[in-house]
């Protein structure tokens, strides 16, 4: 086990991370940007480093700093957490030369299932069932373009192969708009991405978002976790996250799940990863692979009496995955809201001073949250401060829960999304279960304020 990991993150995670450092008995340096002085974490750090001002160029995109912490602090292993350098290949590549352990997967891992084109294609060998869409990249031949669109069927999505965070996409309903579309989305995600090459996608009317969350070793040995619900989303943003997916039946999962640990197997994929879906009419179609922990993996955790940070740690020291899939069970029902600094309705974020924060508590409740009295929020992040996330012996016992828990939870000086999630965990809809990845959108066009 290392003595020393770097977690080159801020915000809840990099407080989640250093918690998993602690029970390993390992020491967390915890960098900082001159905006994040004050967090939980860093007061609470063995060591912690400044790496340069607020703007996230400056400072938690800066390689060369991230690096030289490590460096001057005599760490071992960089953890990159979610969002970030967390999926760049060109930082996982340099803290491997410059003598560290990534703690994630490899850098062509990274690559591969980074472009969506290539990782696409990497699923199709793999045997894993792909939206319906364009080989790879869309050539440049309108005539092209038009005869393959003819061939998927309208509506079409364009894709930017490099995209992600719900960019780069473009939803086309006639012949007479795709040109247009496609060399917008290229544009775009050239400004963006630095990569302009999209793809074509069937758009898929009603799907759910469903995701497999899986773990792999350096030994071969790869698990998959069940499943997550993630459809309540806005914006291709998740807003509420569930575990298991309320309706699909569990060989649907099993088969799908095997499928992912098959995939991790034969691209020799290590640590935690998680395989993105849509499903529709009892069919699950890949769209992308996450390569890192993500912001949901709480509600994972929860069902499986599984640490997820804890086992990226372990199997990036070289160990093996301490269960094999018969060990895996899934018990009750977990769902997670996302606590964000933002208007409830309008989203327009709302950075600031917490001048009185209090966290729910209570059976089969977890906050995680790098958020306190007085806190200032800083402008210049991400604006989630926090998960609320609960588990129950049924999907029932679990809304109720959070019901509970939402009415609990008091933030003063800034505003949150709180009131929102207090109207979606009585939705019936949302509380029959089931609802697809357009229903949010449709819910608050129905709620304007």
């Amino acid at each position: 086990m290392f003595k020393k990991i770097l977690v080159a993150n801020r915000g809840e995670i990099a407080l989640r991370i250093q918690r998993a450092c602690n029970e390993l008995g390992v020491k967390a340096v915890m960098v900082y940007s001159e905006a994040d002085r004050e967090a939980k974490y860093v007061k609470l750090a063995d060591e912690a480093v400044c790496i340069g001002p607020p703007p996230s160029a400056q400072s938690y995109l800066n390689m060369p700093a991230i690096i030289s912490a490590a460096e001057v602090t005599d760490a071992e292993a960089i953890h990159p957490g979610y969002g970030f350098l967390s999926e760049n290949a060109d930082f996982a590549e340099r803290v491997e030369k410059s003598g560290f352990q990534f703690i994630g997967p490899t850098p062509d891992n990274i690559r591969t299932m980074g472009d969506k084109v290539s990782a696409k294609q990497a699923m199709i060998k793999a045997g894993v069932p792909c939206v319906p869409g364009s080989e790879g990249e869309l050539p440049d031949s309108p005539v092209e373009i038009r005869r393959i669109a003819k061939a998927v069927g309208y509506p079409v999505i364009i894709k930017a192969a490099g995209g992600g965070g719900g960019r780069g996409m473009r939803v086309v309903h006639t012949e007479a708009a795709l040109i247009n579309a496609v060399q917008m989305t290229k544009a775009e995600a050239g400004a963006a991405f630095g990569n302009p090459a999209v793809y074509m996608e069937k758009f898929l009317q009603n799907p759910r978002h469903i995701e497999i969350q899986i773990l792999a070793d350096k030994h071969k040995n790869a698990v998959y976790l069940g499943e997550r619900d993630c459809s309540m989303q806005r914006r291709h943003q998740k807003v509420i996250e569930e575990a298991p997916a309320p309706g699909i039946p569990r060989k649907a999962i099993e088969k799908i799940g095997e499928r992912c640990t098959a995939a991790c197997k034969k691209i020799g994929y290590r640590g935690a990863g998680t395989f993105e879906f849509l499903y529709e009419n009892g069919e699950f179609y890949f769209i992308e692979m996450n390569t890192r922990v993500q912001v949901e993996h709480p509600v994972t955790e929860l069902i499986t009496g599984i640490d997820i940070v804890k086992t990226q740690i372990r199997v990036a020291a070289g160990e093996k995955l301490p269960f094999k899939q018969s060990d895996i069970v899934l018990r009750g029902h977990a769902v997670e809201c996302r606590v964000n600094a933002e208007d409830p309705y309008s989203f327009v974020p709302s950075p600031g001073r917490i001048t009185l924060w209090h966290a729910p508590g209570g059976p089969g409740v977890r906050v995680d949250s790098h958020v306190y009295n007085n806190y200032f929020v800083p402008p210049n992040y991400d604006s989630m401060i926090g998960k609320i996330i609960v588990h129950g012996d049924t999907r029932e016992q679990a809304l109720a829960r959070m019901r509970g828990a939402l009415g609990e939870t008091v933030v003063e000086g800034i505003k949150t999304n709180i009131p929102l999630h207090r109207e979606l965990v009585v939705d019936a809809k949302f509380m029959a279960g089931g609802t697809n990845i357009h229903y949010l959108e449709e819910w608050l066009s129905h709620h304007k304020r």
